[in-house]
């Protein structure tokens, strides 16, 4: 038995059709995904103030104290137990680490000073509070 050969077209156009949808899903993704990325996890309405800035280092450690009194070690979550090992610890690797602390202006003096009180008792003494700086109407 004999086969017949069929020609072959010879089409010399590519369909891209399939490529287009692929670089749209990959641009809706990273569109998406860029959008989570840039909002902030905690959410602290901060005091104003027209101090001067404060010059951050790698090593510093960020305390968050939200209006509901939940503490944050660096984006995450810790107890007030748990903050004074985490500050002892780091007082025997550099005493020399700044404490970076954000408090909700909704937050009780109280608890702020806790705060503090328990990084000077591990021997960090560079304590910053963080603020919104004032607009010019704001000042007057």
């Amino acid at each position: 038995m004999q086969f017949q050969k069929k020609p072959i077209p010879h089409n010399s156009f590519i369909d891209i059709a399939p490529f287009l949808d692929t670089v749209f899903n990959l641009l809706i993704f990273f569109a998406l995904s860029l959008n989570f990325i840039s909002t902030p996890g905690i959410r602290v309405n901060l005091p104003k103030s027209t101090a001067q800035e404060i010059v951050r280092e790698d090593k510093d450690l960020r305390v968050v104290i939200t209006a509901t009194n939940r503490l944050f070690l660096n984006e995450r979550p810790v107890e007030m137990e748990d903050l004074a090992n985490r500050f002892r610890e780091e007082a025997r690797l550099n005493r020399q680490t700044q404490i970076l602390i954000q408090a909700d202006e909704q937050v009780a003096h109280g608890t702020v000073v806790r705060v503090m009180d328990l990084a000077r008792n591990a021997g960090l003494h560079r304590l910053a509070i963080i603020t919104q700086p004032k607009n010019n109407r704001e000042r007057r």
